[in-house]
């Protein structure tokens, strides 16, 4: 975080940390059954498997991979598969819990799930990526399915991966079965619109959001930490509404112009990697610094834990939404409690992922692929339910929107636990 010379006892906490502390905070607003609420603080399941990789010179190595299955009571485990060096058991875990609140929150027939596999990405040839991929896809062939798990892209991983994931599976099953993984080309049984929604999501909660506390949407400024597949869709959306965006970054910084950045024309990670801090802009910032900007909006979209105990009494914007899973630390997250500035949590903001993703599922179950302009328009509908149900807990009980998004999320969990019962 930025040098400030303070003294921080924040610790980073892990995903499944984070996860048991906000299921307890929701469960104190909800008479449940307290066994299931145990329940929901472990996963169902979790497979931990060797990866055999023949590298390009002719070496193997094995890798660790991982598929963390949290709860399918309401429908079949759901979530990313990511390619990271810091992959562990725990965050496959803690993003799992998170998955399945955020399938929940939007009312989806999905439970949570994450995976992924210990491996630096960059240093993979395209074929060796394929080669991982294909053979990851055997190791969890039994643990997954279009009825029993669906992965889809994560960090490290995109839409090809996904192909190959798929292809594999299909190889082995003996017939194409496009429905077992969403995040695919839309040439075979992918969705449209699918890679831009976790972003556009996000730019829908902020702009209602901005409505909510009476900020014109043309007069608010927006700074968005991450300028990838969601930091940059959601700047794209936000700059085409009128919001006023002044502070864009990637890995390496920050740029600013209080006046507005010309989003349209910075390129984002996937047209030139890294490039933000290469455009011609008034000011270059650190991305910590970009935490502290005085703006309306500020809209964390890279990593985790970037808002901490360290910079939360720091931050200068009248309204956080999150569009990256968990950017915002337990201890920080109190902090902007008390100072009354309001976050907008992951599990609502982020969740057009999943949406779009379960809009796939139901496109390659029946065989019939939507137009962009259905997805899009099934997208603000489903977005603005979720936003309505949540936004109904905050007026009613008095509770911040994080604590509103896990109790709207948490009754329906606890309610199918309850209908279904448990098994002997």
């Amino acid at each position: 975080m930025a040098s400030t010379g303070k003294q921080t006892t924040d610790e980073p906490e892990t995903a499944v940390e984070t996860a048991r502390r906000q299921l307890e905070r929701a469960a104190a607003h909800l008479d449940i059954d307290r066994g299931i609420i145990d329940r929901l603080k472990h996963p169902d399941q979790v497979h931990r498997v060797s990866v055999p990789l023949k590298r390009d010179d002719g070496n193997t190595e094995i890798f660790t991979g991982y598929r963390a299955q949290h709860d399918s009571v309401r429908g079949p485990f759901k979530g990313g598969m990511r390619y990271h060096p810091g992959v562990t058991e725990e965050e496959c875990i803690g993003l799992s819990m998170w998955m399945t609140w955020k399938c929940a929150v939007m009312n989806i027939p999905f439970g949570g799930a994450k995976g992924g596999i210990v491996v630096n990405p960059k240093e993979l040839s395209a074929e060796e990526k394929e080669r991982l991929t294909r053979r990851f896809a055997e190791e969890l062939r039994d643990f997954i399915g279009p009825m029993r798990d669906i992965p889809a892209p994560d960090m490290g991983t995109d839409a090809q991966t996904m192909a190959w994931f798929m292809d594999a599976y299909s190889m082995q099953e003996g017939e194409t079965t496009p429905g077992v993984v969403t995040g695919k080309p839309p040439v075979i049984g992918g969705s449209h619109g699918r890679e831009e929604s976790p972003g556009q999501s996000v730019a829908i909660i902020v702009r209602e959001a901005c409505d909510y506390y009476d900020y014109p949407l043309e007069e608010t400024t927006v700074a968005i930490q991450g300028f990838g597949s969601v930091g940059a869709n959601a700047a794209l959306a936000l700059h085409k509404w009128g919001a006023n965006v002044v502070a864009v970054s990637d890995v390496n910084g920050a740029i600013y112009d209080p006046d507005g950045l010309d989003i349209d024309d910075i390129p984002t990670h996937e047209e030139e990697p890294e490039a933000v801090t290469t455009y011609d802009a008034p000011e270059h910032l650190s991305n910590d610094e970009l935490l502290e900007l005085d703006v309306d909006v500020l809209v964390p979209a890279a990593i985790g834990n970037v808002i901490t105990e360290a910079n939360a009494r720091d931050v200068d914007a009248d309204i956080v939404v999150e569009g990256a899973n968990g950017p915002t630390t337990t201890t920080g997250d109190e902090i902007l409690e008390n100072r009354g500035i309001p976050v907008v949590p992951d599990i609502l903001a982020n969740a057009g992922g999943v949406t779009v993703s379960y809009f796939e599922w139901l496109q390659d179950i029946n065989r019939r692929q939507w137009s962009l302009e259905r997805v899009n328009e099934e997208l603000e509908t489903e977005m603005l339910k979720a936003w309505n149900d949540v936004r109904d807990e905050v007026e009613t009980r008095g509770v911040t929107w994080r604590d509103a998004a896990y109790i709207v999320g948490l009754s329906r969990i606890a309610e199918a636990h309850q209908a279904r019962g448990l098994w002997p």
